[in-house]
């Protein structure tokens, strides 16, 4: 009884030693990203993610931080080397799991990446794809304020193309405000951006 007692305790405290060096990685991670030390970033979140496996969010913040680095640049090269990686990190948890709207929402976003990088190339090519995204992740998940924020969004941006009117667009940006106003994230490291944009957004509204 004793040496089973010792096991146990031997294995819960391994498994909380493995949950802070986890925590403590994303931790570091973040701290990097934070300091604009995206590609320093982008491989911590690959290691953590190569060494645990279990958790979706290491790949998902890899393509997370590859993705928005896309978006600053105008080099077609590093373009596309950064929407590849984002690319290959998400396939590999979209593979695991169809039902999470987070995932879907980034594949839009990388998807938009690529419109904006060449709209006139891959406008055609990717908008109906974004769209389809946004789509599956509202079905998931219709009050996750990036579901919202990011469909409302992505018309918008298309608004002066489509003809569309905006006004109700608009307003899914308002909802979406009050939506991360009240959003709790299941874990500390859960997705929680979007708010700083869709107030921009939203003053482009008025």
């Amino acid at each position: 009884m004793t040496k089973f007692i010792t096991v146990i305790t031997l294995f819960i405290c391994s498994f909380l030693s493995a949950q802070t060096q986890f925590e403590q990685g994303m931790g570091k991670a973040f701290g990097l990203w934070k300091e604009g030390k995206n590609t320093e970033a982008s491989d911590l979140f690959e290691r953590i993610a190569a060494a645990e496996k279990t958790s979706w969010l290491p790949n998902y913040y890899v393509a997370l931080v590859n993705t928005t680095s896309a978006f600053k640049t105008q080099d077609k090269i590093q373009i596309d080397l950064l929407l590849t990686k984002a690319q290959n990190a998400l396939n590999i948890e979209m593979i695991k799991d169809q039902n999470n709207a987070e995932l879907y929402v980034l594949q839009a976003l990388i998807y938009t990446a690529w419109v904006v990088s060449d709209p006139m190339t891959n406008g055609m090519k990717y908008s109906a794809k974004t769209m389809e995204m946004y789509n599956k992740a509202e079905a998931l998940a219709p009050e996750n304020p990036r579901v919202v924020f990011g469909k409302a969004d992505f018309q918008l941006g298309g608004a002066k193309w489509t003809g569309v009117d905006t006004k109700p667009l608009c307003a899914q940006v308002d909802k979406a405000i009050g939506l991360f106003a009240t959003f709790k994230p299941e874990t500390p490291f859960s997705p929680k951006w979007g708010l700083d944009r869709a107030l921009e957004v939203q003053k482009t509204c008025k």
